[in-house]
Formats: C-alpha cells, structure tokens, sequence
C-alpha cells in the first residue's frame, strides 16, 4: 500500500486501468453477486473489459471529445463504460435512470450526445423515443451486447488514450437542480486528478480492502470513491442500491470501507434505539452505553466506568460492528447533515464515520474530516489545494484546481457561479472556526424572510425536527408569511413500530392519528426548544406520503424541491396558515 501511494497517480484518466492494471494485476478489483455465488474481476481483466469497451466506442465513430452518456444502475458493466468512454478520449455523461423524460431529454440534447449506452432494453427504448428530439445521437446500445460490436484495432485505442491533455474534459455531469433544468458541469482529467491528489492520503486502503458501492455510480461521489478504492488497489463491491436492503448486504460483503448518504446511519442509530426502548430500562442502558462509548472513543474513560463499557461491548458495540460487516475502518457521509447523535451512536460503537461536503462544480470535494484531522458538527477543514474563504454575505466561496471550468454551453450561468477571480460561489452559507473547520449552516437561496422581516435559515430547523426518528423528513415554509409552519412526513418504520408498540390499529391512516399527531408534537417541542423564538414552528402538517423523485419533490439526489413540495402541497400550507390543525 505504501509503494502505491509514492508512485504518481497516472497523467490522466483515460490511462487510469492501464495504469492500475500494470501496478495490481491479480489483485481483486471487484467483486459482485452472479447467480446464487460471488464474482470477482482482477485489476487485469479490469483493463482488458475497459479496453473492450473503449474499442467498441471507437468502433461506433465516437471521436476524442465527443460525449457518451450511460443510463444504467450501479454495476461492474457502469465501470467498464465509464474506463471505456474516457479511454477513447469522450467524455462521460451520466443519467440517473430515474430520470423523468423531461430531464432525460434535456441532458442528452443539452450534451450533444453520440452515442447513449443503456442498462436495458426498456431503458433503451425510452431513449428511443426521443430520436426525434436529438438530432446529434447516433447511437443507442445496450450496455450488455457492446461486446457483441465491432471494435476498432487495440493500438488505435491505447493512442487515443494516450494523447488526452488533462485539460480535456471527463465529463459533463448534469446538477439535479432544486429548481429548473439541471445544468452540465464541465470536469477535466485535471479537476478530478486534482481531488485524488488532495484526499488520497486522507483515505487509508489498498490490496485486501472492499468498498461496499450501493450510491449510484451517475452521482459524482460515486464515482470519486471508484477512482479512489481502484488507484489504492481495493476491491469495488456491487450491490443493487436499494436502501431497505443494505442493512443485510453489509453483513455479508463485511467491507472495509463504506460511502454513504446519512440516511443508512441514522436508520441503523434508529433501529437500534427502537430495540433498546423495547426493553424495560432499556432507553437508560443504550444512553449510558452511548456516553461511555464516547468517552472511551476520546480517550478520556475513567476506570470507573471501564464495567460499563466492557459490558456494552458485549451488548451493543460489537453486534453493531457486526451489522456493518465486522471489519468496518472508514465510512463517509456527506450530501447532507447527518444527526450528531447518529456521529455518537456510531463513535461510541468503534466505527469512525467521517462527513464531508463539495458540491460538483467543486469536482465533489470542498472539505473532508479525516482520521486525525476530525471536528463533529463540521464537514472538515479544506482539502489540500482549495482555498475557502466566507463572503462578507456568509456565502462559502472557493478556489482552486479541482473547481469546473464551467457550464456546458452555459457562458451566463457560469458568469454568475465562477467570478474573475476564480472564486466558486457554492451558494451555501457556513462559518469557518479558528482552527479551519467549515461548517454549513444553510442555503443562501434559502433563506426565509417573514412578513415581519426576520431571517431564518430553514434547514437548521428541518434539521431539529429530522433529530426525532419519528420523522422522515420536514420543509420550513415561512417566506413573506407571518411565522414559520411545517409540513412533515413520517418514518413509516419507526411509526409503525412504535403504533404496535402502543396498541394502535396498523389498518389506520398513521398521519391522521390524534396518537401520533401527539407523538410529532413532542418532537416540534424539542425542536422549537433549540431554535430562535422567530424561528420556532407554529403549526404543522403531517402528510400522509413521503416526498420522492416519482413525485418530483426531491432530486435525483434527494435534496428537496421546495418550490414542487410548495406547490403540490399548497391548499395544506393555506389551511395552515388559516388556523386549520392538519
């Protein structure tokens, strides 16, 4: 591990497999389920699969520069695709394939794509349909029969990959905008080598170390963790992505590494409280093994409490470690705040959970706590070559080699993202504390201004009432109104369990419940007790349905729509407004 980590990354990523490939060899690269058993592919047949890949392309016309998009699941074919395109000098568009045929339309007419490699038939025949509408496609392939094609001669594709400047671009990928068509996000070779510069000796791995990759490959920190796990030599484990399934696929991929968005952590957190509070004193026993957990975790367990915690460990740490796996070293959050209690829970339970945040015009990396370098209640201090400085408005704003050049074809939007100065205005508002630690404290576009002309950051209090297991998720809505309402939705888990717990009908609408109305008011409560007066929630609504990409309420990435949640939800936000209870 430590060799690899002297040696130069390659130039550029069109020469990445090439270049892990000569390096690992035999080495596992990854690993998958195949019927009933596993799979594995070595990092020698990893470059063999890329260059099968690259010389189809090549074989179907696709010249350097040229975009190809992937709409396709996360799976060991994605990886061969995206090596490929990027081998033959094109550049890589990836579509979320829950992407509606408005976005899906837009992206591929927008990038100009050539040629659009699909993960299925029907995925196929959606991009089909849209023949009429893009001019540019050539192409369109299943990502299963490209073997099948012609390829074009070996040493024209080891040339072509040869020859990429890491000024050329790797990919456009497409921002899941809260509002409006998503823009295409230009990112050179250079950007994407410049954050493996900055974080590669801030992630520990190599030869015998798994990365459990369930986070859609079409999403950038995806693909961040791809590149990372592969040029350390570690194995990528594919699973489905579902995240109702993770729990168990965890057991028994048992990784040594683990990316995810908050929601898996909170959930096992959840889960586990859920079972403590089963059990008389048991509430007591879980805080108390949490305290101590956390204690030892800082060094500072008195020896009084040295029987509490061997017996914890005994009870709890161990068979949640063992829930992860058992051989759980690293796990990233990031996408969006993750509850400290969660950062605790886990602390205290020996698995380090570290948080981060970027964005992709960063080229998905601002700032990274990291073992012997971690603040909870920050995303970290800046990665090594980008600058971060605050706006006299509380706007993060940063610079450096691993920020896009721009829009693609988008000269306006890019004015008013990147100024003269190279500064990248992230539209996020945060503080940096004396010793270089960023935390974010919300949206600048979001901001809420009531009618009496107070200012409050929604997020911060979404992010109080999200605190209670209870609930899945809350919007603020408040701008230009009198004071601030909420419309919530449950955690239909935790709900139902805690309703069988308390003898409740399951067959009743939960939402419409007085019980549980009155269970959500205690978590409005404890929320309204840690926020300012102006910004404590004055009614609420529970909704009956949980926000979703299919309703077009969240992105593609689950960030929050709030003009669609605004908009589907209006006639519940007049009533509440109109002194009606939800």
């Amino acid at each position: 591990m430590d060799a690899a980590r002297d040696m130069a990354r390659p130039q550029t990523l069109a020469v990445f497999t090439e270049w892990a490939g000569e390096r690992y060899g035999q080495e596992t690269a990854l690993r998958f389920r195949q019927g009933e058993g596993w799979a594995t592919v070595s990092y020698g047949e990893l470059r063999a699969r890329v260059r099968e890949a690259g010389r189809v392309l090549l074989g179907l016309g696709v010249a350097a520069g040229e975009r190809v998009a992937v709409l396709a699941e996360t799976r060991p074919e994605w990886t061969y695709t995206h090596f490929g395109i990027l081998a033959a000098g094109a550049v890589l568009v990836p579509v979320y394939p829950t992407a509606g045929e408005e976005e899906l339309a837009w992206v591929l007419s927008d990038s100009e794509a050539v040629v659009a490699v699909c993960d299925d038939t029907a995925q196929a025949r959606r991009v089909e349909v849209l023949r009429g509408k893009l001019p540019g496609l050539r192409e369109v392939v299943v990502m299963d029969g490209l073997r099948g094609l012609d390829k074009a001669p070996e040493p024209e594709l080891l040339a072509r990959a040869g020859s990429v400047a890491a000024s050329a671009d790797a990919s456009i990928v497409y921002t899941s905008g809260t509002t409006g068509l998503p823009k295409g996000c230009r990112l050179t070779h250079g950007n994407l080598g410049a954050i493996q510069d900055a974080t590669l000796p801030l992630i520990q791995g190599g030869p015998g170390d798994s990365t459990y990759l369930y986070l859609p490959l079409a999403h950038l920190l995806a693909q961040l963790i791809q590149f990372t796990t592969l040029l350390e030599g570690g194995e990528l484990c594919y699973f489905g992505g579902r995240i109702e399934d993770v729990l168990s696929e965890l057991a028994e991929a048992r990784p040594t590494h683990l990316p995810s968005v908050p929601r898996l952590f909170e959930k096992v957190h959840a889960v586990v409280l859920s079972l403590a509070e089963s059990q008389e004193g048991g509430r007591k026993r879980f805080e108390e093994a949490v305290r101590v957990g956390v204690l030892e975790a800082e060094g500072r367990l008195p020896e009084s409490d040295r029987p509490v915690h061997e017996a914890a460990e005994k009870s709890l740490y161990s068979l949640v470690r063992a829930a992860f796996g058992g051989r759980l070293k690293w796990a990233l959050t990031g996408g969006a705040p993750i509850a400290p209690a969660t950062l605790d829970f886990l602390r205290a339970c020996g698995i380090a959970v570290y948080e981060g945040y970027g964005m992709t015009e960063s080229g998905g990396v601002i700032s990274l706590n990291h073992p012997g370098a971690v603040r909870y209640g920050t995303v970290g201090r800046p990665i090594a070559g980008c600058e971060v400085r605050i706006a006299p408005d509380g706007e993060v704003l940063a610079r450096g080699p691993m920020v896009f050049p721009g829009y693609h074809g988008n000269a306006a939007e890019t004015a008013r993202t990147l100024d003269a100065r190279g500064w990248l205005h992230t539209g996020d508002l945060g503080e940096l504390d004396g010793e270089g630690f960023l935390r974010i404290t919300g949206r600048k576009k979001e901001l809420i201004i009531t009618s009496a002309g107070k200012n409050i950051t929604p997020t911060e209090v979404e992010f109080a009432l999200q605190a209670s297991r209870y609930v899945s998720r809350a919007v603020l809505i408040g701008d230009h109104r009198p004071h601030p309402v909420a419309l919530i939705t449950l955690d239909a888990e935790e709900v139902a369990a805690w309703a069988v717990r308390e003898s409740l009908d399951p067959g009743e609408s939960l939402a419409g419940h007085p019980s549980v109305r009155a269970l959500i008011e205690e978590a409005v409560a404890a929320a309204n007790a840690t926020v300012s007066r102006p910004a404590r929630v004055r009614a609420f609504h529970l909704l009956d349905e949980d926000f979703s990409v299919e309703a077009g309420t969240l992105t593609p990435t689950l960030k929050l729509r709030r003009a669609a949640v605004s908009a589907r939800y209006a006639a519940e936000i007049e009533a509440l407004y109109g002194g009606a209870h939800g």
